[in-house]
């Protein structure tokens, strides 16, 4: 008897179309952490009163996006959804060139584009689970989308540079609006070339398209029996049903990562009292992302042996980092705050390739980004509130919501490690 099309998926050798395919999606993580960081470097510049408001706007956008795109993507293909969301990102950033002061504009320009980068969440997730052998998932997912941590920390970089060799605040901005503008252009012509994920294909009835991409993929040259998995057709209400414990844990340490890495990289020195000033905002984004782009490597050795263990290491150092970072803060001892927040920020990425992959593989092919879409756009409600309330609470109790958040992230992977499956190199079949 042939094998399945997705055991021969599972199973190949990772070669060059899936070293393409990891560079696709790495340049469009990359590109996310420069759009992304756009507002947050930008607002200290020209409207620093304005930032908790332009930030609750930009994450509240991001959650719409990730829930109206995961459905489409689900429903119109993981190819088709990124070349949208890039269209959104372009547009929103060439229109924002020549308004950048108007804090209005701001809001509303960032937003789209934040949107766009919601949107983007289900399809990439899910186009890396189907595609990946199943013992290098794990590393592809979490260093792929670790490449948004690299693209922050070097727009970050160019900001402090433009900020020294601009004469005055309009020029800066400029500088940094055309750099995120040029990579857009540069990445959407790489974004050309992705392919269409052959499960999402043959859930759709496709079979011609995904036995023809699956022999590209893999090299494969013998029959393939191309038949459905048996969970093709389950509806969103009863996938909710189904996956309520994984879903239940997944929202837990997605929302704790998410949004303290928020407060960690871009958040903090805008709310109330900061030691350090606002104008402290680079050199944060910069170095908390440094960390972040740092910390992916040594966790790509652990992530593919037990996804259990890379979680619950993961939220096990970030607490004890965050509690710290507040109490840092307290004393005013910057170069102490950076170092640790750097650490902090090793912890963070750890977290977020954990939960990256769990959420790719634990859901069938037909609801996958769909619900990877959900459980982003809880991270944006939560974010928003949290960012909000940055003006209303002090910067050392900000940092102590934080590290609480934390917490909650570290019970959660501890349930799931005593409960939960273990998903590291098995097939995403063989976990529905």
């Amino acid at each position: 008897m042939p094998p399945a099309y997705y055991e021969v998926l599972d199973t190949a050798s990772f070669g060059r179309r899936h070293a393409r395919l990891f560079a696709l999606v790495s340049a469009n993580y990359f590109l996310d952490g420069v759009i992304f960081s756009i507002a947050p470097l930008t607002v200290y510049i020209v409207a620093a009163n304005y930032g908790p408001l332009v930030f609750a706007l930009n994450l509240l956008s991001e959650t719409a996006g990730a829930l109206a795109f995961g459905r489409l993507a689900d429903r119109f293909g993981r190819r088709r959804l990124f070349l949208v969301s890039l269209l959104l990102e372009a547009g929103a950033l060439t229109a924002l060139f020549p308004v950048y002061d108007n804090p209005l504009a701001l809001a509303l320009f960032t937003s789209i584009a934040t949107f766009g980068i919601g949107g983007e969440f289900g399809a990439a997730y899910s186009a890396l689970a189907e595609l990946s052998p199943a013992r290098h998932r794990g590393k592809m997912l979490l260093l792929s989308t670790n490449f948004w941590n690299v693209g922050a920390a070097v727009i970050a970089f160019l900001s402090m540079k433009y900020t020294a060799i601009a004469g005055d605040p309009g020029s800066q901005v400029r500088l940094l609006l055309l750099t995120a503008i040029l990579t857009t252009i540069i990445v959407g012509l790489a974004r050309l070339g992705f392919p269409e994920s052959p499960r999402w294909l043959i859930a759709r009835g496709r079979i011609g398209e995904a036995r023809r991409l699956v022999t590209e993929i893999t090299g494969y040259e013998g029959d393939i029996l191309m038949e459905p998995s048996r969970s093709t057709g389950i509806s969103l209400g009863e996938a909710f049903s189904r996956y309520r414990f994984r879903i239940a844990v997944l929202a837990v340490v997605t929302v704790a990562q998410y949004v303290t890495y928020g407060i960690a990289a871009y958040y903090a020195p805008y709310a109330r009292g900061f030691s350090f000033g606002v104008e402290s905002a680079p050199v944060i984004v910069m170095v908390a992302n440094a960390g972040a782009s740092l910390g992916a490597l040594p966790l790509a050795a652990l992530i593919d042996r037990s996804r259990k263990a890379a979680l619950l290491a993961s939220f096990a150092g970030g607490t004890l980092t965050a509690f710290l970072i507040a109490a840092l803060h307290g004393v005013g001892s910057y170069t102490a705050y950076l170092a640790v927040l750097f650490v902090n920020l090793f912890f963070s990425e750890w977290a977020w390739g954990s939960i990256s992959a769990l959420q790719s593989e634990l859901f069938p092919t037909n609801v996958r980004a769909s619900l990877v879409g959900f459980l982003v756009s809880l991270t944006g409600v939560t974010g928003a509130l949290v960012v909000l309330a940055a003006s209303i609470i002090d910067a050392t109790t900000f940092l102590l919501v934080s590290a609480i958040l934390w917490l909650s992230g570290m019970l959660a992977s501890l349930m799931w490690t005593l409960r939960g499956v273990e998903s590291a190199g098995r097939g995403v079949e063989s976990l529905e």
